[in-house]
């Protein structure tokens, strides 16, 4: 296999190919897009296959994991028909904690430079950590110049006090280099790895969303992750260990039928609001060779919607513990690949009180009919992402060296383990 246990520099590669590799708990999902020289991706590849090496987003079975990947590149790369040989990855889990911290510097020549922004960003990032985590994001907020708040470029405001607020986010150093060493031994390069909530936000929220208030509530197959934006920035993550997989081992435990014919029924039949509904039917395969029995679709959602509720009340406890609910003008946006689940957004507006709507990606083009679905938002995510810093860089390096420097703080989620 190619390539060693490293991280190479996310601008690194001159090609306009992105590859996106999401590994998820259930699907491993890997996207090929070429950038157009407007900056938008161009979709010409996608795979995916099943997962049989994690748990809850985090790796358990190297070798098991390992298959998967390769299974997932080499579809994608029949349909793009080139040789994938690095990746932008995603990483969740429930290891992955949040957390706002602020810096304060004086301004150097009573004139922010990027000087100042630099240090005042590494003053807020300066926050004790335990010897087994690293910093994955720190994700700016808003600048504060003597008593003026609410600033977002800083650059060339006189003042004497520089204050910043972050968002910091942070994840375990085994989980992320289990990531990498998998890529690796399928021959692939880490150019990066980004928390897949944020790279689900940039492929679903809209800018006003982000804005006004919206908390994206990314419900995987191990895990269900939140993020919380407003004013433009993001306020809170958090990671709740429930997902998809919960929901088909309900099925599974609640109808007496095998896992595999448990998430083919979630899959084609879940609808969470359908209890009390029992004039429709559906037949679901027994265990130990039993013939195969009819059950209700009321009885599919009285296992679907108890297990549906607990999630979202797990998340509004989330989102009061840290004070976000009064945040979301733009209410909640629902994506990952149990969002398409019949009724979820109907259910959730009744437990949350809030606005929901499903979140699915857009703004590709190519083979984007292939991708719509929530549980591609965090492989476009990934895309997109890289496309941004790719704009970016070649925008900052037309211009002066504050321009660069402050491409490099705006867009810290470059920000490397």
């Amino acid at each position: 296999m190619r390539g060693k246990l490293r991280l190479s520099g996310a601008m690194a590669s001159k090609s306009n190919t992105i590859v996106g590799l999401d590994i998820g708990t259930s699907q491993i999902r890997v996207l090929v897009g070429q950038v157009d020289s407007g900056g938008k991706p161009n979709i010409i590849g996608v795979g995916s296959s099943p997962s049989r090496g994690l748990r809850k987003g985090v790796v358990i079975n190297i070798e098991a994991t390992v298959q998967s990947i390769a299974q997932a590149v080499e579809q994608a790369e029949t349909m793009a028909g080139i040789e994938v040989h690095s990746v932008y990855a995603a990483i969740s889990g429930a290891h992955i904690r949040g957390l706002n911290s602020n810096g304060v510097v004086g301004i150097k020549n009573k004139e922010v430079s990027a000087y100042d922004v630099e240090k005042v960003i590494d003053a807020a990032r300066a926050v004790a950590i335990p010897s087994d985590r690293e910093v994955l994001h720190v994700l700016p907020q808003e600048f504060i110049i003597d008593d003026q708040d609410g600033i977002r470029e800083p650059l060339g405001i006189s003042g004497v006090r520089l204050e910043a607020r972050v968002h910091i986010v942070t994840g375990a150093v085994a989980t992320a280099q289990n990531v990498v060493k998998c890529a690796n031994r399928c021959g692939l390069t880490v150019k990066d790895i980004i928390l897949a909530p944020l790279s689900s936000s940039i492929s679903v929220l809209s800018p006003e969303e982000q804005e006004l208030g919206v908390c994206l509530i990314d419900i995987g197959g191990g895990t269900t992750d939140l993020i919380v934006y407003h004013q433009g920035s993001v306020r809170h993550t958090s990671v709740i260990p429930i997902g998809g997989m919960h929901l088909t081992n309900d099925i599974a435990s609640g109808l007496r039928t095998p896992i595999s014919a448990a998430e083919e029924i979630k899959c084609s039949y879940g609808d969470v609001a359908a209890t009390g509904q029992s004039d429709q039917t559906l037949e679901v395969a027994s265990t130990g060779g039993r013939p195969p029995r009819i059950v209700s679709r009321s009885a599919l959602g009285d296992i679907l919607e108890p297990r549906i509720s607990e999630v979202l009340s797990l998340v509004r406890r989330e989102l009061e513990r840290h004070d976000s609910l009064e945040l979301l003008a733009s209410g909640l946006v629902i994506t990952g690949g149990t969002a398409n689940l019949q009724g979820i957004a109907e259910v959730a507006e009744r437990e949350l009180g809030l606005p929901v709507r499903i979140g699915k990606p857009g703004g590709v083009t190519g083979l984007k009919d292939l991708v719509t679905g929530p549980e591609f938002s965090t492989g476009l995510g990934l895309i997109q992402f890289a496309a941004q810093e790719r704009t970016i860089s070649q925008y900052s390096q037309q211009g002066s060296l504050a321009k660069k420097v402050w491409k490099k703080v705006a867009n810290w989620m470059g920000e490397h383990l």
